[in-house]
């Protein structure tokens, strides 16, 4: 008889983003529902059709802040047992690329875990969006298949002009500098710093805070940059996590969804409708308050879900001005919502039609 597979849990949280420094900061953010956007003055946007980001004031550099939420993460452990823990990253690429010529991403994180103390670096996601929950989902893969012990999930991104200045040319950000998911009058989404990491392990003698119960990943293979219209990516990333759970979609009882502002919001709609069927399960996006964090959003998105139903409370969707009709779900608006289930999803998507949904239980 088989060995049943190990059930993986979350035992280190940090985070950094525009809401604040440490956890307590995301959540209580994401609740207040005060969307932290604001001018831009990290760097000159003069010229650009939109000048708004949510950016946290006294940010480092990337390396220092990724460095430092990789430490909070880890406080729980001994300097013994952070040496026998490998670093999963998921970053854009090297801050410097372009710019030096012995700058590679191979050695940022490889810097990251000596200086974290930790065995190395397993492997590095550059895969946009989706970054920071694949690697969370590989990382639940292998410790249920008892491939992996402890592992360290970390992902980053701090607005910079680069980024900023190509999607404010494709005209992907907010017009109006407001970020709208699932709303009538969005206008595109809005960039945000989301610095974060998790210490994920087999569940044993370490507090548990939440579990990562179930994970699936789906590409649409539709389009470059535009989701497929008939979510049938994201419907199956999310069937894919509820059956590596074991629950019915009725078991659900929050959706921390991918939804910017921009056009794809209709397409996730329609996907979450496909795979939760006539469920009306609790939806918002805090992207709305702390904004898109690229190769960060995933994770940074994941540590909120997990705060919020541990919390019970379910934050609500800011920036929304009236229904639209594509969007028929059951969107967490005007204020916060109890959970009534320990389960939530977390929900992400990608340029080239990359689709995530990982699954937690609070504890």
């Amino acid at each position: 008889m088989s060995e049943p597979p190990l059930r993986t849990g979350i035992t280190g949280l940090a985070a950094v983003s525009a809401l604040g420094r440490g956890v307590q900061a995301q959540l209580a953010g994401a609740l207040a529902g005060a969307a932290a956007f604001g001018p831009v003055r990290r760097f000159d946007v003069g010229g650009r059709r939109t000048t708004v980001a949510a950016t946290l004031p006294d940010a480092s550099t990337l390396a220092d802040e990724l460095a430092g939420v990789i430490d909070e993460a880890c406080t729980g452990l001994t300097p013994a047992e952070r040496a026998e823990t490998p670093l999963l990253l998921g970053i854009h690429g090297h801050p410097d690329a372009g710019r030096s010529a012995t700058a590679t991403t191979a050695g940022f994180a490889r810097e990251l875990a000596e200086r974290a103390g930790l065995a190395g670096v397993a492997r590095i996601y550059t895969c946009a969006c989706v970054s920071g929950s694949t690697a969370v989902a590989d990382a639940a893969a292998s410790i249920r298949a008892g491939r992996s012990g402890r592992v360290v999930v970390a992902a980053g991104y701090l607005v910079e002009p680069d980024q900023f200045a190509l999607f404010d040319a494709g005209r992907a950000l907010a017009k109006d500098g407001v970020a709208r998911p699932f709303s009538t009058g969005r206008s595109g989404l809005v960039l945000g710093d989301a610095v974060s990491a998790v210490v994920l392990e087999p569940f044993g003698d370490r507090e548990v805070l939440a579990e990562v119960a179930g994970w699936g990943r789906a590409g649409d293979a539709h389009h470059v940059v535009r989701p497929d219209p008939d979510g049938h990516g994201m419907a199956r990333a999310i069937g894919d996590a509820l059956r590596r759970g074991g629950i019915e979609p009725g078991a659900v009882g929050y959706v921390n969804a991918n939804a910017s502002g921009a056009d794809g919001d209709g397409a996730e709609a329609v996907a979450l409708r496909k795979a939760l069927g006539a469920q009306r399960v609790p939806v918002s996006s805090t992207k709305s308050v702390h904004g898109h964090g690229l190769e960060g959003s995933g994770l940074l998105e994941l540590v909120v879900t997990v705060l919020a139903v541990q919390a019970g409370k379910l934050p609500a969707t800011a920036g929304h001005l009236g229904a639209d009709p594509a969007c028929d779900l059951d969107l967490i608006l005007d204020a916060p919502r109890p959970a009534t289930s320990p389960y939530a999803l977390s929900v992400n998507a990608a340029f080239g039609g990359a689709n995530t949904a990982v699954l937690v239980k609070a504890s």
